[in-house]
């Protein structure tokens, strides 16, 4: 695979973005028609700087997670798996809260967010190769959102048992068996799972942007026990050879064959909030241009990764920055890498509709998940805003504070369906569930369903 400089425009357009967010570096990388462009900005960590590269180590985060599925697809074509069979064919000791639920849920619910427990559990339960058991059989007591298969809520630990699946029927650990059997083939000699393999290199620091500027971020290692949703540490050339291989640019038919990469991006149900449908890990939706866009992304503490393909067009990017307002940056940056290269970007916001003053009362009131406590307001015009009261999250800084986040103001597009006016989630969907008696419910936020909790 050829490696050309990323055009500088792009580049002085990435080190702008990332002075105006204070992100103190970031990793780009393009791939089009065949030919990799590859550069970075800014530097690894404010206290101990140094140029970040196209070699530079970043966190991928939720990336990882269509490691896991083409894992698990390898299985499916194996002959090991089947996409429709409850997980406890597979873990027959698998549990849940809801029993009812544990039984019944699926491989394909699970590769589709549509598992219906509460995902967001990053327990770390030590670095012996059991970690991942372990943190599985903890999840007995994760309580049901809803039933599973009927509604999609991003599941971080969903992915944790989906990695477990691939790891007992490979007869290997889940790191092992994404090296030996995707890593490897495909030559990603620069991506990790352990934080000793990372450090005889340059790796990235994150930060918390503070009332101070850009303060590093600790810890630095994710959880052994997580690494199926998240673990996985990569340069923007190694994500770039994921991306040929999806692409059709890198043939690796011993890895899966053409059918089975271009199924994972076909949709298999409606989603929300995060994209308009999900494929097998795959978040799709429309990349402009009369395109699908084919994503996926992820956040670690004070990492945060953008990770698009539009394959129909030949054309990936990825962006790797180092610090919690790099939610904005790696979109802004991703968007101009796109437009440069394809002529096209995203579509802007969808058309506002009149704004309903009763709709918006109706719907205003305390939403809570795992993640996040959400006050939800009546704003003038029939519109809402949002504010995240949550408490200190469980990967959160424990040293360092955040700059306080603005209310996100929402425009309402139709009945329970807005989209965020503006800020660093600008052109997110949001989306009011009912239950059976037509009252509003739930709030889908950043993918997860949070259940309404007061007025």
């Amino acid at each position: 695979m050829e490696v050309r400089a990323l055009p500088g425009e792009l580049l002085d357009a990435a080190e702008a973005e990332c002075r105006r967010l204070q992100v103190p570096g970031a990793a780009i990388g393009v791939l089009f028609e065949g030919t990799a462009y590859a550069g970075g900005v800014g530097v690894t960590n404010v206290d101990h700087p140094l140029p970040v590269t196209a070699e530079t180590l970043f966190q991928v985060g939720s990336t990882t997670k269509t490691f896991t599925a083409a894992a698990v697809m390898q299985l499916v074509e194996m002959g090991l798996v089947e996409l429709d069979a409850p997980v406890r064919r597979y873990l027959p000791w698998f549990a849940l809260a809801s029993e009812a639920d544990a039984e019944r849920v699926t491989v394909r619910d699970l590769l589709t967010h549509h598992g219906g427990f509460a995902g967001d559990y990053f327990k770390d339960t030590g670095r012996g190769d059991d970690a991942l058991e372990r943190i599985v059989r903890k999840m007995a007591r994760s309580p049901q959102l809803v039933p599973a298969g009927s509604h999609f809520s991003y599941c971080n630990s969903g992915f944790y048992v989906l990695g477990l699946i691939a790891a007992e029927l490979s007869g290997r650990t889940y790191e092992q068996a994404v090296r030996e059997r995707l890593l490897e083939p495909l030559g990603m000699g620069m991506s990790f799972f352990f934080p000793e393999e990372c450090m005889v290199h340059r790796f990235a620091a994150g930060h918390v942007v503070t009332s101070e500027g850009p303060r590093p971020a600790r810890p630095w290692a994710t959880a052994r026990s997580i690494a199926p949703g998240g673990g996985l540490v990569s340069t923007v050339l190694d994500q770039l050879r994921w991306a040929a291989f999806h692409l059709g640019e890198l043939e690796a038919r011993e890895v899966l064959s053409p059918g089975t990469v271009a199924f994972m991006r076909q949709p298999q149900r409606p989603a929300g909030s995060m994209c308009a449908e999900i494929g097998i890990s795959w978040m799709l939706d429309d990349a402009g241009g009369g395109e699908r866009l084919v994503k996926h992304g992820g956040a670690t503490n004070g990492q945060l990764s953008a990770f698009e393909l539009v394959p129909v067009r030949r054309f990936a990017v990825t962006v790797l920055t180092n610090a919690d307002t790099g939610r904005e940056a790696r979109q802004t940056i991703a968007d101009r890498c796109q437009e440069y290269f394809l002529g096209f970007g995203k579509p802007g916001l969808p058309p506002a509709a009149a704004g309903d003053p009763a709709e918006a009362a109706e719907l205003a009131g305390r939403y809570e998940a795992t993640l996040a406590v959400l006050e939800v307001a009546a704003a003038p015009g029939g519109g809402l805003t949002i504010r995240d009261r949550a408490p200190e999250r469980m990967l959160a800084e424990r040293e360092h504070r955040p700059l306080p986040a603005p209310p996100a103001r929402l425009a309402r597009v139709a009945r329970d369906r807005w989209v965020v006016a503006d800020g660093p989630r600008r052109g997110e969907r949001v989306e009011f569930l009912r239950d059976d008696a037509g009252r509003a419910a739930w709030l889908r936020w950043d993918g997860r369903l949070a259940r309404r909790s007061g007025h």
